[in-house]
């Protein structure tokens, strides 16, 4: 069902907005087991071995370093565009691999990285500031949602 492919591009463009690199990592893994396929599309590159390493290296440099007390805010001017990036990129796979249009998928999924970048900020400072939670604690909690959200938008596929 289209509508159904609709919110899975924003929803994976959401963990983009959590963790930029762990959306694209779980979409060249899903690619690569062919959950989702991207042969034959301009995004085949992700089916590949060394974009599943490059991705997966990234994707686990951006865990340790979002731990990191100097790391900015997800909501600075980079680090956006990196989400938005990426969740159009993912959006864009989730698509081309349904076979639907791809430019509501970039779209959609660009619009979930601003969401979940913005959605996921809020939360974590509100969580430490106000609930007096270690920053430390609430972000391995958003580590752990972000890959089993990311696992779950794809396994809707």
């Amino acid at each position: 069902m289209y509508s159904s492919l609709l919110l899975l591009c924003f929803l994976i463009g959401c963990v983009a907005g959590l963790r930029s690199m762990m959306a694209p990592a779980i979409i060249c893994a899903t690619a690569y087991v062919q959950w989702i396929h991207l042969e034959k599309t301009p995004l085949a590159f992700l089916d590949t071995i060394a974009a599943l390493s490059i991705f997966t290296l990234f994707a686990i440099g951006e865990l340790i370093v979002d731990k990191l007390p100097k790391t900015p805010a997800r909501t600075a001017p980079v680090g956006l565009i990196a989400r938005i990036i990426t969740g159009g990129l993912c959006g864009a796979a989730l698509a081309m691999s349904a076979g639907k249009g791809v430019p509501v998928g970039i779209l959609l999924g660009s619009l979930g990285g601003i969401t979940g970048a913005f959605v996921g900020y809020n939360v974590r400072h509100g969580l430490v500031t106000h609930m007096n939670l270690p920053d430390f604690v609430v972000a391995v909690v958003e580590d752990l949602l972000a890959i089993s959200g990311g696992l779950f938008v794809v396994s809707k596929m």
